[in-house]
């Protein structure tokens, strides 16, 4: 083995560029096409505390959706396409995660992080503080009800609680 100059050993590598997880897609080797790759990152989550992570997987789900692949499965199709709908420190966090190999882990994880518990908690606080307005459950939900409303109204109906949601999920 021939001796390493120290110029050798500050010359920049590949070798320590972070590449996310290893997504297994089986034997079949695909490619996903440039217009859907730029569909997915005309709206790109940045891991920003005003963002809203859970519509963010919405429209990600909806664009991989119109996507199939024969011989490929669609969580293949979807973990290989997500890390293209993430920037800044979003993108640093998928790239670090080396245990994702299932959609199902990947987006639990990705809606642990950014969409933390004290984010589901100002909402369900908010929800509580708009029940005053008088919505009742019987209502049909219309066309301006926020998808944000969606997940804690869904919680508080499967878990018998007592209070009332706001449709609109305003203040």
């Amino acid at each position: 083995m021939a001796e390493k100059t120290l110029r050798e050993f500050s010359v920049p590598s590949t070798d320590n560029v972070a590449t996310g997880p290893n997504i297994n897609v089986g034997d079949v080797n695909f490619k996903l096409k440039s217009s859907l790759i730029n569909m997915v990152q005309a709206s790109p989550l940045c891991g920003k505390p005003n963002e809203d992570a859970n519509a963010h997987l919405q429209n990600f789900l909806e664009l991989c959706d119109t996507v199939v692949i024969r011989g490929v499965a669609a969580d293949a199709i979807k973990l290989r396409l997500f890390p293209f709908s993430l920037l800044g420190k979003a993108k640093q966090w998928f790239y670090k995660e080396k245990d994702i190999d299932t959609w199902a882990k990947c987006s639990k994880a990705f809606l642990a992080k950014f969409f933390p518990l004290g984010k589901t908690n100002a909402l369900h606080g908010r929800n509580q503080v708009s029940s005053r307005r008088g919505w009742n459950p019987s209502q049909k939900l219309g066309r301006g009800c926020k998808n944000t409303s969606w997940p804690i109204l869904t919680t508080a109906w499967t878990s018998g609680s007592s209070y009332k949601a706001s449709t609109t999920g305003s203040q």
